[in-house]
């Protein structure tokens, strides 16, 4: 037997290392003595949080309580919204909380999970954290190749993640093509849809449903309110699955997993309709003034269906990263994505992708 407790750790994370987040504000001021540093890095709402969830939680007065461990009054919301049962529905500390689930449900030593290659890092975080193999399928034009993924599929696949859009390259799939993709597999493989960005989506045959949850039991579908609903900081999200998997997700759900201001701000965000529309408004006209600035300036990019773009920054991404963050404009570098020269840019206020625009061009005269 060993005689460290560390030589005992789990075989599984061993290989890991921490996800990076985008780098915070406060820090790179007191790194670089920049006062205006623009954070485009995490793809955050620029416009903020909904009026309404504001005025919700600066009224809360309980907080000395425990939250609603079953979250009643967010999912008879969600419930009422999308006409799914509550019983369908799994809350979440952000989506992230609901890989995990999923992944602690599903998986263990001598499984394995199938995820596109420049898909969201958390995948095979949570993946090999159960002792199970990480299997990342090439991905095609930057997006997920289903086919592929479906080849990839052997006896020991109990999950399969899909994101759509896919973060960081803003790729989407076609309803269509996931319920063929569902009908192609077996039905004993648990197959989770990542919406996180769903909200951006504008055209119908890219929204995938909840009704299709209903027809496919293996299926779970996940959203977010850290993106177009502006809450990423309080760490909200939720699944839809079928009631017999919703039940084993709440078994490995921590008690108290959302906390109260999150529930009650949730509730508002979710039926505020003006500060979604908003928020997408804002988003469309950001997006259409950087691709313009990138085909002028001959960058090539990945057309994106999120609230950030990708584009190819022409050199390593790690330097042209530390360009724009002396320029006083944080990014998001893509090289841990195996894309080594792309960086990823969120979509801002008008004057922040001004900003953003004005230090692009500045870097290709210096490049």
């Amino acid at each position: 037997m060993s005689d460290s407790l560390l030589d005992r750790v789990n075989k599984g994370i061993l290989g890991l290392k921490p996800y990076e987040p985008g780098k915070p504000i406060n820090e790179t001021q007191k790194e670089l003595g920049i006062k205006n540093i623009i954070k485009l890095a995490s793809n955050e709402n620029p416009l903020g949080i909904s009026p309404k969830a504001f005025k919700v939680i600066s009224e809360k007065k309980d907080l000395n309580r425990y939250p609603d461990g079953n979250a009643t009054s967010f999912k008879e919301v969600v419930s009422q919204i999308e006409k799914i049962k509550t019983s369908m529905i799994t809350v979440g500390n952000g989506s992230n909380d609901l890989i995990e689930f999923v992944s602690k449900c599903f998986l263990s030593e001598g499984d394995n999970a199938i995820y596109s290659q420049h898909g969201f890092a958390i995948y095979p975080l949570a993946i090999k954290s159960t002792g199970a193999k990480a299997i990342k399928a090439k991905a095609r034009d930057w997006g997920h190749d289903l086919n592929l993924m479906k080849d990839l599929v052997d006896e020991k696949t109990k999950v399969i993640f899909l994101a759509t859009p896919n973060n960081p390259t803003g790729t989407v799939l076609e309803s269509s093509d996931i319920e063929e993709f569902l009908e192609a597999i077996p039905s004993n493989i648990a197959v989770f849809v990542d919406q996180a960005y769903f909200e951006y989506i504008e055209e119908d045959k890219y929204k995938i449903s909840f009704d299709l949850v209903k027809k496919y039991k293996n299926l779970i579908i996940s959203r977010s309110f850290s993106k177009a609903h502006g809450l990423a900081a309080l760490r909200l999200g939720y699944a839809v699955s079928s009631e017999e998997i919703a039940e084993f997700l709440n078994r490995v759900r921590q008690p108290f997993n959302t906390n109260s201001l999150a529930l009650a701000a949730g509730v508002e965000a979710v039926t505020d309709k003006e500060h979604i529309a908003k928020s997408v408004e804002i988003n469309k006209s950001g997006m259409e003034k950087i691709k313009k600035a990138f085909d002028e300036l001959d960058f090539k990019y990945i057309e994106s269906f999120g609230n950030f773009i990708s584009f190819d920054s022409q050199m390593d991404s790690d330097s042209s990263f530390d360009f724009f963050l002396r320029k006083g404009i944080i990014l998001r570098s893509l090289k841990v994505y195996e894309m080594p020269q792309h960086l990823r840019v969120s979509i801002g206020l008008d004057d922040e992708m001004d900003a953003f625009i004005k230090a692009l061009k500045q870097y290709k005269k210096a490049f």
